[in-house]
Order: C-alpha cells, then sequence, then structure tokens
C-alpha cells in the first residue's frame, strides 16, 4: 500500500493499541505541514533554496492532499517562507482527513467515543499494523547505519523536528539522527530540503506552543 509522508508521520505518532497521540496536536500538525511541502519537494514539485518556496512544477502528483498543496502554494501570489507555509497548512482539520483516508484504507479503525459521557473524541488504533511495521522497519535500518534514501531521511527530518522521534524510536541513536538530519550524507539539493523542513517544523512547533500557552494565561 502506498502512503505519502504525513500518513507516515501520523502511524508512528500514535500508539498501535489505543489509538491515541503520542505528542499534543501542536506538535503533530505542524509536522504534517511539513511532510506535505518535504513530499512535494523531493517530487520536484517546489523548491525550498534559499529560505523560499517555489513551483518548479505545477503537475498534479495524483494525491488530493500533496495536490491541494501545491495548488495552494503555486495561487499564493507572493513567495513565502518555508515555516510560513508549515504554519499555514497544519490544522487539526489536516489531522482529520489524514486519519480518515487511512481508516478508509482499513489501516486504521475508527472508533468514535465521548469523554465523560459528553466530549466527542475518535481513537485511530491501528487495524493491519502491516502498513506501520514495513515504515517503522525501513526507518530503523537507517537508525541502525544503513545508508538512507532521500524519501526516509526527509521522515526522519519530520519526527525529530517534532520530538516525535523520542517516542516512535526511544532508543535511537541522538548523534545517527544528527547525522541524518544535517545531510551530510546526501547530495545540495537534497540537504537544503531536509535543513529547510526541520527547521520550518520546528519554528512552526515553538510558534504553537507559545500561542498555545498565550491563548492558555489569557483565559
Amino acid at each position: 500500500m502506498t502512503t505519502i509522508i504525513a500518513e507516515e508521520v501520523l502511524l508512528l505518532a500514535y500508539s498501535e493499541v489505543e489509538g491515541r497521540q503520542l505528542i499534543g496536536s501542536s506538535e503533530l500538525d505542524a509536522a504534517l505541514g511539513g511532510a506535505l511541502l518535504a513530499e512535494l519537494a523531493i517530487n520536484r514539485r517546489i523548491d525550498l533554496a534559499d529560505k523560499k518556496v517555489t513551483v518548479l512544477d505545477p503537475t498534479p502528483l495524483g494525491d488530493d492532499e500533496l495536490d491541494a498543496t501545491l495548488a495552494r502554494i503555486a495561487g499564493e501570489p507572493k513567495e513565502r517562507k518555508p515555516d510560513w507555509w508549515v504554519y499555514k497548512l497544519h490544522s487539526a482539520k489536516l489531522r482529520k482527513r489524514l486519519l480518515s483516508r487511512l481508516a478508509e484504507r482499513g489501516v486504521l479503525s475508527e472508533e468514535p467515543r465521548k469523554i465523560l459521557g459528553i466530549f466527542p473524541s475518535t481513537r485511530y488504533p491501528e487495524r493491519d499494523p502491516r502498513v506501520e511495521q514495513g515504515i517503522r522497519a525501513g526507518v530503523q535500518s537507517v537508525l541502525s547505519g544503513s545508508t538512507p534514501d532521500e524519501r526516509t531521511a526527509v521522515l526522519i527530518a519530520v519526527l525529530h523536528a517534532a520530538k516525535i522521534d523520542r517516542k516512535a524510536f526511544p532508543g535511537a541513536s541522538k548523534e545517527r539522527v544528527k547525522e541524518i538530519t544535517e545531510g551530510e550524507w546526501a547530495g545540495a539539493a537534497v540537504a537544503k530540503t531536509i535543513a529547510a523542513v526541520n527547521s520550518a517544523v520546528m519554528t512552526a512547533v515553538i510558534a504553537g506552543s507559545i500561542a498555545a500557552s498565550t491563548a492558555g494565561t489569557s483565559g
């Protein structure tokens, strides 16, 4: 089954049995926005060099979320920074759409419930664990020393920026993660993509945390 990077981030960011998030919504949603940008970049639809997102090729990739993001970037009259786009793209609606897609394809179960019998909530436990197992095996292989491909390296960079790697791969070497996210093993274009996405997600996570803190204080 083909998955996009954002879906892979989601699968690694949710507990398999309970179907709950391993990190906060602000961090997760920023990671998803970064994953969409990263996938467009490695498919040569956009360029993230020089701290700006520019469209290289507006041709759709055939995925609803990726194509909608590409069209949105192409339609923006002003060139924006990667972190601006990550902040604009990340939302609870995006997360729920991706979770529902995975449920429709039989990867996750979608279990609505109510907390305290009042507040609606939904859990997404795994229904077909083979998909996540395949993703996890690929990431673990790279974390254990194998040479990453561009896609896996970008996935690890997004996981690291949102601190999902600590939850999903608690035994991973910090030095190895640093090697991958700094992109020294890769060519210049790949290294720039990884650096831009890593920085953009971290910036969005910090901005989201500040906003949440401010809202809590004002309330």
